[in-house]
């Protein structure tokens, strides 16, 4: 499935679907995280807006999926928290939570 889709998809889903179509979102964004500029090349080559990503990651952040890396001053760190997701997609804690 298209990112353009899964970030339409992501926008009208409600309930626990939406933390399945963000999850999906953020996914299928974090193949891409190596790329630069990031944002500019998720607009250019899949007409994906940056803060349909932004929002998936925050509102996955809000419900306890996941926690988005921070600066020392204390910014968001969205690209770095992509390529993480994109290097270990199934931290330690919930490897051994799944066994």
């Amino acid at each position: 499935m298209s990112l353009k889709t899964l970030a339409k998809l992501y926008r009208v889903a409600r309930g626990d679907e939406k933390v399945e179509r963000a999850w999906k979102l953020v996914r299928e964004a974090a193949r891409y995280s190596n790329r630069e500029p990031y944002w500019d090349f998720l607009k250019r080559n899949f007409d994906v807006r940056a803060e349909d990503v932004k929002d998936a990651l925050r509102f996955l952040e809000e419900k306890g999926e996941l926690q988005i890396k921070r600066s020392v001053d204390g910014k968001r760190l969205y690209v770095s928290t992509l390529k993480d997701i994109r290097e270990n997609p199934v931290r330690l804690d919930r490897w051994l939570g799944l066994t």
